[in-house]
């Protein structure tokens, strides 16, 4: 999910965020991918910009943060300091739309509680090729397709944002979807098949959330996680 350094102790939620920078290319909208070093949590994989909230982040003189809530005010200005830490991007707090809200099950090691932000960006990008070894600016499409062909390594949170992104075709409209509604909220539970192995990741809304049946008549809010590829189902997006 959101992309931070540490967790800190196992089982502890700690508060993060990620900015995802985008662009309008020559075919369409393009998101800005880092690649972590192989040390570290989300070791090798391909993230967005983000990490955790720090006490420098958070501001007891605004209440509410600047946007009407504390924690996510904390969290938009997290997202713009770690742009400039790790790939110099230089983003304007008031430019930052929240998203979405990301919390592994329960059962994971590392909990980060992350708000996902989006922001138009541009210019050159900078990476230390310590901590992050490269970037590319790709079509959300794109580079789904490369984690399926396992070129790239991608965190479920990082590969449901880009499906979501998909389905825009400008910053303009991505943007304006995002921020016309109330963020879309992600609190995991994972399913298995019937012989144990890992078949989806679930959300909140779909029919088979609260016991993990797949096959359970109703709505679809879930990502398959099949060997041959991830496949986000959402009714309605």
């Amino acid at each position: 999910m959101g992309e931070p350094r540490s967790a800190g102790a196992a089982g502890r939620i700690v508060p993060a965020a990620t900015v995802v920078p985008l662009r309008d290319g020559g075919g369409g909208l393009e998101v800005l991918l880092l690649r972590r070093s192989s040390r570290g949590a989300f070791g090798g994989m391909w993230v967005f910009p983000g990490g955790q909230v720090d006490s420098e982040d958070v501001d007891a003189t605004v209440p509410g943060g600047g946007d009407g809530d504390a924690e996510i005010g904390a969290a938009r200005r997290a997202a713009v300091r770690e742009a400039k830490e790790e790939a110099d991007l230089e983003l304007d707090e008031s430019s930052l739309v929240t998203h979405s809200f990301w919390l592994p099950p329960a059962e994971a090691p590392r909990r980060f509680a992350t708000w996902f932000f989006l922001a138009p960006a541009g210019g050159e990008i900078v990476v230390d090729h310590g901590e992050i070894r490269e970037h590319r600016w790709l079509a959300p499409s794109e580079a789904m397709e490369s984690r399926d062909r396992g070129e790239i390594d991608l965190a479920p949170p990082t590969f449901v944002t880009l499906w979501w992104l998909s389905l825009r075709k400008t910053v303009a409209e991505a943007l304006a979807d995002a921020g016309a509604g109330e963020p879309a909220r992600f609190e995991t539970r994972v399913a298995v098949d019937a012989g144990g192995r890992l078949a989806a990741t679930l959300w909140d809304g779909d029919a088979g959330y609260a016991d993990g049946d797949l096959d359970k008549t109703g709505p679809r809010r879930r990502m398959w996680m099949s060997p041959d590829g991830w496949r986000v189902e959402i009714n309605g997006s």
